[in-house]
């Protein structure tokens, strides 16, 4: 890999050794990864969270504008042996926020979890945009 002088450069380096991601868990608590699309004139937001049950460990809710997911996952278990060497998996809260665009209309949410995977969507209409003229 080669580095660069450019800041954004080395910023974006940071990435390539997983130091980004580390930062931002260690900032912000463990965030939830997703993904974001329009599908049908509907804003569709995908998030990532596997091994929770729905209906007691997930709260959705909407804010000046901005999607808040909030989940708990709870070790189920209880180690027992003291041969275990290393355990990546992620247990705790885990937080996204997620800033609606205009146009969006907050009350008419549906929210639907399966295999893993909580899904959100919410009507959205087309927002215009106004070029404006910029006189010399």
């Amino acid at each position: 890999m080669t580095r660069s002088a450019s800041p954004l450069a080395r910023f974006a380096d940071w990435s390539d050794f997983g130091l980004l991601s580390e930062f931002m868990r260690t900032a912000a608590g463990e965030t939830i990864r997703v993904e974001e699309l329009v599908e049908d004139d509907k804003l569709v937001i995908r998030a990532e969270l596997p091994g929770i049950d729905p209906e007691k460990d997930v709260e959705v809710s909407i804010s000046g504008g901005v999607l808040h997911i909030a989940a708990t996952r709870s070790e189920k278990f209880e180690h027992k042996s003291h041969d275990e060497l290393r355990s990546e998996f992620r247990y705790g809260s885990f937080t996204r926020s997620i800033v609606l665009p205009a146009g969006t209309y907050e009350t008419e949410v549906v929210a639907k979890y399966a295999d893993g995977i909580l899904e959100i969507r919410l009507p959205v209409t087309a927002t215009k945009t106004h070029k404006i003229e910029v006189k010399h």
